[in-house]
């Protein structure tokens, strides 16, 4: 299938501008060039997105957690069928889309993470053949609000899509509420570890009762719907008796149900099971999460961590055998100036592991620490962090933008040795 062939004269006028840009930024040793050259090309034609959506068939992936991962191995599965536009980067809003959509103007699939809050705008653009709804937790509340509102503005979108396959985690009561109403749903139980943001019942307001695995609303017959994919720690099971061994490179139940939802979107939009199973079971890192990198003499493994949900998930991969753990907290814009969160998080004992408290809120972590029970020291600096921790294996567990000047500082040491 060709695509791109819809293009108007502003919008190539616009894609022209766009390339233009991303080659000075990349000239200028200030990255790829890729968000730039997309607000460019927005400006010049704001319908630039719509045009380059059109005749493609597109899977949009969303959740508070899991969005950058979950699109990778979607894209790995779709590319069985053929080329797939998608974000290498993780940038989740309108530029970042554009940019991915115009570097492979002619692929006739996308795989896009897009932010919750620009969901329902960039599916009315790209009109997306499946939606992948992974989990709903709370997520820099003084930039994205209250949870509930964000359930409430996904579910109107999945309404006013009532085409799309909604490929949802039946484990999560906000998502399930999001797709319960859906035309065309395909439940996943990828897993839930975090229930706090959904103790009520999103449509009554009556107490979530869970029994087991399955949980019910108890004002009204609002439930855990039956899945159609699940899975255990060796296999993925799908309709029709479907079982099919699955190991991955990734870590963590939680890449387990990411990868579950994947396959299932590109079953539905035409993969093979067992094809599309094998190419996400290829994903070995995504934009540096989950990568291991010498710095010193460190074996240094790189974890992400944006939210309370996130958070717990990440703690539970953490090795209890390594030489040293450090955690490194920001609080930026992109991280959401409001720390707070932290109270949330179930911080583990690490008995025999130094653990160090880093970022430029160190010290709010290592309050947190202490009335948690953790010994550690306290260092701003995570490179000097890393640094103090015996030789040997460290994991650091970082949130965005600690995580991102953090992989900064370790590229610039890298050059100058």
């Amino acid at each position: 299938m060709s695509t791109g062939t819809g293009i108007t004269t502003r919008g190539k006028v616009a894609l022209r501008a766009a390339a233009a840009a991303s080659w000075a930024s990349q000239k200028a040793g200030r990255g790829k060039g890729s968000m730039i050259g997309g607000l460019i090309a927005l400006k010049i034609d704001p319908t630039l997105m719509e045009q380059l959506g059109a005749h493609r068939r597109t899977a949009v992936i969303t959740g508070t957690n899991g969005k950058s991962t979950t699109t990778r191995m979607t894209a790995a599965a779709l590319s069985t069928l053929g080329e797939v536009a998608t974000q290498a980067d993780g940038a989740n809003m309108d530029a970042g889309i554009v940019a991915a959509l115009s570097t492979r103007v002619h692929a006739p699939l996308a795989a896009l993470e897009v932010d919750e809050l620009h969901v329902p705008h960039v599916s009315d653009a790209v009109n997306p053949e499946a939606l992948v709804l992974l989990n709903l937790s709370r997520d820099q509340l003084d930039r994205v609000g209250e949870i509930n509102m964000i359930e409430r503005k996904l579910r109107a979108c999945v309404a006013a899509h009532p085409e799309s396959v909604v490929i949802a985690n039946c484990d999560d009561v906000l998502v399930t509420s999001v797709a319960y109403d859906a035309k065309n749903v395909i439940w996943v139980a990828a897993g839930g570890g975090w229930a706090s943001d959904a103790a009520s019942c999103p449509r009554t307001g009556e107490p979530i009762v869970w029994e087991g695995s399955h949980w019910r609303s108890t004002g009204s017959d609002f439930a855990r719907p039956t899945p159609d994919w699940w899975l255990d720690d060796e296999n993925l099971y799908g309709p029709d008796g479907l079982k099919i061994p699955m190991t991955l490179a990734l870590p963590g139940r939680a890449n387990r149900g990411n990868a579950a939802q994947a396959v299932a979107a590109a079953v539905a939009m035409g993969a093979k099971a067992e094809d599309a199973v094998a190419a996400a079971a290829t994903v070995q890192e995504v934009a540096g999460r989950y990568s291991t990198v010498e710095v010193g003499s460190h074996s240094v493994h790189m974890l992400l961590a944006k939210n309370p949900a996130g958070w717990q998930e990440a703690l539970s991969m953490i090795d209890p055998t390594v030489d040293g753990l450090v955690i490194a907290v920001n609080g930026q814009v992109p991280d959401g100036e409001d720390l707070s969160w932290l109270w949330d998080v179930r911080f583990e004992h690490f008995e025999g592991v130094k653990v160090v408290a880093a970022g430029e809120r160190g010290t709010d972590l290592a309050v947190r620490l202490t009335y948690a029970g953790v010994e550690h020291t306290l260092d701003p600096n995570p490179l000097r962090a890393i640094a103090s921790c015996p030789p040997g294996r460290v994991e650091v567990l970082a949130n965005y933008t600690a995580f991102r000047d953090l992989n900064t500082a370790i590229a610039k040491e890298a050059r100058n040795a």
